[in-house]
Order: structure tokens, then C-alpha cells, then sequence
């Protein structure tokens, strides 16, 4: 795996390190930002997430589902699902899901779409981890469904309290960069 690490490490601060003034999402400003779609939404980059995180979710063999919250962990979940139907692990049972920022106002009208089912033990999967809340609202939203959140993967922790957050909740927590990697 180190070397899908360090190709996967080059990608990101080739394309989504970005320098200037940031509002993050948490509300904080920032003089650097991490685009990680820019990575996730790259072929080469999605797939080299999408493999590392297969591996740490495949030694868990109770976990039937992976996802996140949109827009982070859509091109994150496509890749294990697809790297799963290769046949890259043993997981055929595995499923993905996204929570949405709130429920539709149309449809269904629906929080979490996919293929999540009550009792469900999940990895939750995103890009990037500042505070943590985004993750935590979509963790709310899976086990408010009725599943069991057992790992909490991202890409890249910013290093800004999320691993200590998700953490004191009890979550495994696993990223694949610090900041401090890549800056």
C-alpha cells in the first residue's frame, strides 16, 4: 500500500492544495484549502482512495456498508463499490450509501439514499476532516436508520480536532494523510 500512498499523496498536493483565504465549513478561516475532489473526481485519484480504504474496511468483516455524507464520499464510495464488483476483496456483500445535507423536498423525501438497512454495521468514508461535524451529522443520520457506525475514514485530517472528536464518540477513527503530510 505505500506506494498507492505516496502516488495518492502526490496527486493531493499537486491538485488540492490550494493557498489564499478559506472559509471552511466549520465556520473557521483558513489561509490554505483542501479541494480533495479534485483528487477524488481524477481517475487515478479515486481509485487509489477507493483501494486504501477497501483495505482498512476489509479487515473488519462485519461491515456491510460504506458511506458518507455528499458530496465528499460520492466518488469515494463509487470507487470501493466498483473495486468490490473487480473483485479486488472478498466483500461481496458490501453496499454503499449517502447522506444527504437534509431531507428532499420532493420524492421520496429522503435523509440517507442507497442501499443502508437497519442493523447495518457501516464505515463511514470522506475527504476531508476539520471539526468533524459533517460526519457527525451524517453518523446521526445512519444511526438514527438503525445502523452501527464501526470506522470513520477520510482522506485527509486537517488536524483540527475531527480524530479527537470522533474518537471520544467511540468511532475507530482512520485517515490515510495529516495535513502536516502534506503541507
Amino acid at each position: 500500500m505505500s506506494q498507492e500512498r505516496d502516488r495518492l499523496k502526490l496527486l493531493l498536493k499537486e491538485n488540492s492544495i490550494l493557498v489564499g483565504k478559506f472559509k471552511l465549513s466549520s465556520g473557521k478561516e483558513s489561509n490554505y484549502y483542501i479541494d480533495a475532489r479534485l483528487t477524488t473526481l481524477h481517475p487515478e485519484g479515486v481509485y487509489l482512495a477507493g483501494k486504501i480504504f477497501l483495505d482498512v474496511i476489509s479487515r473488519d468483516s462485519e461491515i456491510q456498508a460504506v458511506g458518507g455524507p455528499t458530496m465528499g464520499a460520492d466518488p469515494i464510495v463509487g470507487s470501493i463499490l466498483a473495486l468490490v464488483g473487480a473483485g479486488f476483496k472478498p466483500a461481496p456483500t458490501l453496499r454503499g450509501f449517502l447522506v444527504r445535507k437534509e431531507e428532499k423536498q420532493h420524492g421520496t423525501g429522503k435523509l440517507i439514499e442507497g442501499n443502508l438497512r437497519s442493523g447495518d454495521k457501516v464505515a463511514i468514508v470522506e475527504d476531508v476532516a476539520t471539526t468533524g461535524g459533517s460526519i457527525l451529522k451524517a453518523i446521526d443520520a445512519v444511526e438514527g436508520a438503525g445502523a452501527v457506525v464501526r470506522k470513520v475514514l477520510v482522506i485527509v485530517d486537517r488536524e483540527e480536532g475531527a480524530r479527537r472528536t470522533l474518537e471520544d464518540r467511540g468511532y475507530e477513527f482512520f485517515s490515510i494523510f495529516t495535513i502536516g503530510e502534506l503541507l
